[in-house]
């Protein structure tokens, strides 16, 4: 068979992929190579879309959120983990002004909001939502049970997110809007928000934080759906075309490299891609984002990705347990390094 396409996907987030698509990077590496890149995400198939979540089309890679990519991966997906990005982001707990919650000893006994999605695709905002929570509780000793939590129910799928007129011709909703929404009505008492998304929606509605502890020291507190991300690709283009892979890890370390060096550009291009302004995005993630884009396999990285795998099976989001030592894939890192490949 000889390929000629290959499907991928990002979330509108900062990574290097994001950024050597935008640098066009990975357009001249795979066609160089007689490759035609094609995005799962902007599929105007929703059946095409889904496998950004679910991870089932072949021929495919996929850089973003780790929560979906673990699912798939629990339900028996056969992808490999070839990559892993670490770049910190805000993420708070907020509530608003007449609250009367200013610590996080406050939020005993009070209403915590966890959005709820339709069943069908895994709710990954339900699993950052709650690990944002225990994270936070984790750092007064306030036990879990002494919050009240209350589901956010949210109408539509994740998929029907980016269909209809309410976008107003935008290409996605705004983040954390009805977690918001149940902020202003009085139905909860603070919620959870990370991001540029994030940081937007607490903005516009005035919200003041809780605590703030998406740069915290202690790199299991920071550990969440985004922090740090995880790149995917199916069993076919590991297996049969590792030399493709090699290529696109090459491709994103150059594109690595040219941020480090390049710092205003870089935070332009991922506010071009988190469709947010520059200031948000230096709100959200720091003046040295550009220095905080790289990839790779290394020991912290993996234990951090197991670390949140088991929250997530122990809170019930996963279809079964799997060794994330398995799941990993060196040989296109020994590929580059020109060593033996097993």
């Amino acid at each position: 068979m000889t390929l000629s396409q290959i499907w991928y996907t990002r979330c509108p987030v900062p990574t290097p992929v994001g950024l050597a698509a935008q640098l066009g990077l990975l357009e001249k590496t795979f066609s160089e190579a007689g490759i035609t890149l094609t995005s799962i995400i902007d599929s105007p198939d929703s059946t095409i879309r889904q496998s950004h979540f679910n991870h089932t089309l072949e021929w495919s890679f996929r850089h973003g959120g780790n929560v979906p990519p673990i699912r798939a991966r629990s339900e028996g997906r056969q992808t490999r983990l070839v990559g892993i990005t670490w770049t910190d982001e805000f993420q708070a707990i907020v509530t608003l002004p007449t609250s009367g919650i200013r610590s996080v000893r406050d939020l005993a006994g009070r209403r915590f909001g966890v959005p709820r999605r339709p069943d069908g695709i895994v709710d990954f905002m339900r699993a950052t939502a709650l690990k944002g929570l225990v994270s936070a509780l984790s750092l007064e000793g306030v036990p879990l049970d002494a919050i009240e939590r209350v589901d956010v129910e949210i109408a539509q799928s994740v998929l029907a997110d980016q269909e209809g007129q309410s976008l107003f011709r935008l290409k996605r909703r705004q983040a954390f809007a009805e977690e918001a929404a149940a902020l202003l009505r009085g139905e909860v008492d603070a919620i959870f928000v990370k991001g540029t998304g994030g940081i937007a929606a607490a903005n516009f509605i005035g919200a003041v934080p809780v605590v703030e502890f998406g740069f915290h020291p202690d790199p299991k507190i920071r550990i969440n759906s985004g922090s740090p991300r995880v790149l995917t690709v199916d069993h076919r283009l590991a297996d049969e075309r590792p030399d493709l892979v090699a290529r696109l890890i090459d491709a994103i370390r150059q594109a690595a490299a040219w941020a480090e060096g390049h710092p205003e550009e870089t935070r332009r291009f991922i506010a071009r891609e988190a469709g947010a302004t520059e200031e948000q995005v230096l709100a959200a993630n720091g003046p040295e984002v550009h220095r905080h884009l790289g990839l790779s396999l290394e020991a912290p990285l993996i234990d951090a990705i197991a670390h949140y795998k088991d929250f997530l099976r122990d809170w019930g989001f996963l279809a079964g347990d799997f060794s994330v030592a398995d799941w990993v894939d060196h040989r296109p890192w020994a590929r580059l390094e020109g060593k033996a490949v097993a």
